[in-house]
Parts: C-alpha cells; sequence; structure tokens
C-alpha cells in the first residue's frame, strides 16, 4: 500500500481528474487557471479602461475558489504530505544539468539556481524569468487559454482548437528543452 506521503499513482489521481472534469462539464463550467487573471483585473476596475475586462465577474467566481484551492493544496502537500521534493529523474539528466550549472539537480525539487536567493540576484535569471513569465502570459492570452483549460478542459469536451494548442504546448517545450535550454545555459 502507498504511503500518503508518496507521490500518488496514475490510476488514482487520473480518475480524480476525470471526476472533477465530468462534475465541471455535468454544471456547465470550463476549467482555466489563465482566466482568473482576467477575472481579477475586473474585480480592481479594469473593465474602465478596456472592453477585454468589462463582464460580469461574479459569473468566475466559483473558479476563484479552484485557485484558492490550488493554492492551499500545493502548500499542504509540499509541507505536510511529502517526505522529499526531489523529483526521481533520470541520472543522465542529472549529469546534463549540472553541466549547466544546476548542481541541486535530483536533490531538490526547484532550483535554487534559478528559485533561490542567487536566482533573484542574478541579472540573466530575473531578465529570464520575466521574458519567460511575458511570453507564458502572451501565450495563454493568445491561444485563448492556459495548458490546464486547453489540456484539462478542452480536450475533455473534444475541442479542436484546444487539441491543437495541447500539440503548440508539447512541441514549444520540446523545442525549449532541446534547443532554446542549451543555448542560454552552456
Amino acid at each position: 500500500m502507498e504511503s500518503i506521503l508518496e507521490p500518488w499513482p496514475w490510476y488514482i489521481s487520473g480518475p480524480l481528474i476525470a471526476l472533477t472534469m465530468f462534475t465541471l462539464l455535468f454544471l456547465g463550467k470550463n476549467f482555466g487557471i489563465s482566466s482568473n487573471l482576467r477575472t481579477m483585473c475586473t474585480m480592481c476596475g479594469a473593465g474602465k479602461t478596456a472592453d477585454f475586462f468589462n463582464f460580469n465577474w461574479r459569473d468566475q467566481k466559483w473558479n476563484l475558489l479552484v485557485v484558492l484551492g490550488a493554492v492551499i493544496g500545493g502548500f499542504l502537500a509540499a509541507n505536510f504530505l511529502s517526505v522529499n521534493q526531489a523529483p526521481d529523474i533520470n541520472p543522465k539528466t542529472v549529469e546534463i544539468l549540472n553541466a549547466y550549472g544546476f548542481n541541486g539537480a535530483g536533490e531538490e525539487y526547484l532550483p535554487s539556481e534559478l528559485f533561490g536567493n542567487q536566482g533573484v540576484s542574478s541579472k540573466k535569471t530575473v531578465a529570464l524569468l520575466l521574458i519567460g513569465g511575458l511570453l507564458v502570459g502572451f501565450g495563454a492570452r493568445y491561444a485563448g487559454g492556459c495548458t490546464s483549460g486547453h489540456s484539462i478542459s478542452g480536450i475533455s469536451n473534444l475541442q479542436i482548437p484546444s487539441m491543437i494548442a495541447t500539440a503548440g504546448f508539447f512541441i514549444g517545450g520540446l523545442i525549449m528543452v532541446h534547443l532554446i535550454f542549451p543555448l542560454i545555459f552552456s
């Protein structure tokens, strides 16, 4: 029997995701995290300056609870339901990451070179995080949703644009990891 402190296997987490999606479909809701940014901007009055933010945000407040639950759940899982946060990755990948200067690869969940104090003090890392954040934000808006919205909700609704967007996410990830990442960190 698996310990509660170990990652849940696919045959538990997969059906839970499917059950969540079935419930949302049954209730006529679409799941997505990036749409919450639009909702929060509207709550703060952005509808006064841009038509994109001019909608009834109260219809989307249920989705804000999803984000709150994800944050709380992530905190609880990381701090109380995990023994070791280090991902189990291939030793060859650890060697490659070590060669790029990520010395904690395979030993820590988030690379301290990017997310620790030394990452914030490096102009290169701050620039990469800002550019990456802008590209993700632009991409989510341009694609009409984020990875969770398209890949979980959109595909479960058999939406062709979501299938295309998800294929694009994977292709973009492969290009980043195999072509751009080595150029940035070599």
